[in-house]
């Protein structure tokens, strides 16, 4: 392949993006007071969403159906090929159906309308079609901006299902927002991949068995590394008589302190004050600490105020499947 066909492929490719990058910013501009009540819809909702859209609108509405329960709003999608041979019955008088077709003449769709209407079920409508069947027998419509299809025959759903997926993402977010959906909340609809991992509190990690590396503030250095070399963690915690945190060493400290290591004694090596997290904190804020202060090992507190070391977290314990 020569250079000028690979700079061709490239400038395709990134034709597309920008195409679809300007739908976007097209759609956001244009968005209303039936966004508004739409989010309102989706939160007052009684029962659950349903989501309804053939071919490609299908898979976006699979994903955006994920993205609400995600996020607060209990959904699920409606196949409206199998919604005639019996998939109606899932419609519950108390749902609300949003219905995603670009041109909004999708005849699938018939059945699945039909039937909300005898269930007085609201419709939401995410359609280019302003005057389209399915338009006219929604309670509200969500329009997308009239756009062409990013492919070079204007045919393959591209920028149109680029815009209900980001539709979908501005209704399930803005929903989780003003309903105050809590992060215990996400954490429990998460358990499983990096966010349930991130999720999960500190004192799952740690282990209880293994001693703290402690020493006092007059010892020695020799054995202040013979300490910290027990633990395999780089780093020892000075505690007072009382047994509470006063200062930390690191491989760090030990280097800087070379020159001193014959005579010095651990409360002339160690960094005051240091940084901590208690035993109720998450991975995910673990991980916020040691990056926002450029460290890899932090002491555990059972609870906040507290100064006596409860545990110890290296960066590597933090990772998914350590």
């Amino acid at each position: 392949m020569t250079v000028v066909s690979v700079r061709h492929t490239i400038d395709h490719g990134a034709e597309v993006i920008r195409a679809e990058a300007a739908a976007l910013t097209m759609l956001a501009g244009r968005l209303d007071a039936d966004f508004s009540h739409a989010v309102d819809l989706l939160i007052s909702a009684r029962g659950r969403i349903i989501l309804a859209g053939m071919g490609k609108s299908g898979h976006i509405a699979r994903k955006i159906a994920a993205t609400l329960s995600a996020t607060g709003s209990a959904a699920y999608y409606l196949h409206p090929g199998e919604a005639s041979h019996g998939d109606l019955g899932m419609m519950r008088s108390g749902d609300v159906l949003l219905v995603l077709s670009n041109s909004g003449e999708t005849p699938e769709v018939v059945a699945v309308l039909t039937h909300a209407q005898r269930l007085a079920v609201p419709v939401i409508a995410m359609t280019a079609g302003a005057n389209s069947m399915l338009a006219r027998n929604a309670s509200i419509t969500l329009a997308l901006p009239a756009c062409g299809e990013a492919c070079p025959e204007g045919v393959a759903p591209t920028t149109s299902t680029t815009m209900m997926l980001a539709l979908g993402d501005a209704l399930a977010v803005t929903a989780m927002r003003k309903r105050g959906t809590s992060r215990n909340e996400l954490a429990h609809w998460h358990p499983g991949g990096r966010i349930g991992w991130g999720f999960q509190a500190l004192d799952a990690l740690i282990r209880r068995t293994e001693p703290l590396p402690l020493v006092r503030a007059e010892t020695c250095a020799r054995d202040v590394v013979l300490e910290m070399t027990s633990c395999g963690k780089g780093v020892a915690g000075v505690v007072d008589g009382a047994g509470d945190l006063i200062g930390v060493i690191t491989d760090g400290d030990l280097r800087r302190s070379f020159d001193r290591m014959l005579l010095a004694v651990a409360g002339e090596l160690m960094t005051r004050d240091p940084v901590t997290i208690t035993k109720d904190a998450t991975v995910d804020d673990a991980i916020a600490r040691m990056q926002e202060n450029k460290i890899t090992v932090l002491f555990v507190m059972e609870k906040a105020g507290s100064r006596r070391p409860w545990g110890l977290l290296h960066i590597h314990d933090l990772r998914l499947g350590a």
